[in-house]
């Protein structure tokens, strides 16, 4: 059942929403060690769907680019696991790539172009059955896409609160705050609640794009 729009007095703002409430911090779990990867492969591949998002330490000079994802979340309907990509991540990788590239889970998240980008770029991953929830969410005759906050606020008839002054941290820092962590487990959360919303309200997702296919390499005759 959708939310019901605010009644306003005409010319006057409307009532502000109530907060969305997110994810406790005691269900988000930072994966560092080829156990704790093991642990979240398992978890997160017995799923039907989960919730899947990517942060980058974000860039202030014109013209430099990111070396992101410098972390890769995912969420069930009560956990949420955060992956670090740090200088070393040969110890998760292996379950990243599981986890990614598995045929049976669906990944879902909202705006994921870039961040798929990144992950193909720097982690050498290929993301299999992952839906964009902006595109796939977007109403007849809507021109844009829809993000995580309009969803909440037309779904739940909540506030999503995102601070850019925690989506600009540096997420390639070697110990994440709590605010940071549990930014990073909401988006990945909150595209899981959404979409499951969205079903069950009687909705068909769009089929997941098929993967790229690898680029061939020219061959030079000698």
């Amino acid at each position: 059942m959708t939310a019901l729009a605010h009644s306003a007095v005409p010319g006057t703002d409307p009532a502000p929403l109530p907060p969305y409430h997110g994810i406790a911090l005691s269900a988000v779990h930072l994966v560092h060690t080829a156990a704790q990867a093991q642990a979240a492969r398992e978890a997160l591949l017995s799923a039907d769907i989960v919730g899947f998002d990517t942060e980058s330490k974000p860039t202030f000079v014109k013209g430099q680019s990111s070396d992101g994802p410098h972390l890769v979340q995912f969420a069930t309907d009560t956990h949420a696991w955060l992956f670090p990509i740090g200088a070393d991540a040969s110890a998760v990788l292996p379950a990243l790539k599981a986890i990614l590239e598995d045929e049976g889970t669906l990944k879902v998240g909202f705006g994921l172009s870039d961040d798929m980008r990144r992950v193909r770029a720097k982690l050498g991953i290929e993301p299999v059955r992952v839906v964009d929830l902006a595109v796939a969410l977007r109403t007849p005759g809507q021109k844009h896409d829809l993000g995580a906050k309009s969803a909440v606020a037309r779904f739940f008839g909540r506030a999503l609160h995102k601070s850019k002054k925690i989506s600009t941290t540096n997420w390639a820092a070697a110990r994440l705050t709590d605010k940071q962590i549990l930014y990073a487990a909401d988006d990945a959360q909150v595209a899981l609640r959404i979409c499951r919303h969205w079903l069950a309200l009687g909705n068909v997702l769009p089929p997941p794009r098929a993967p790229k296919a690898p680029r061939r390499r020219k061959t030079v005759e000698t």
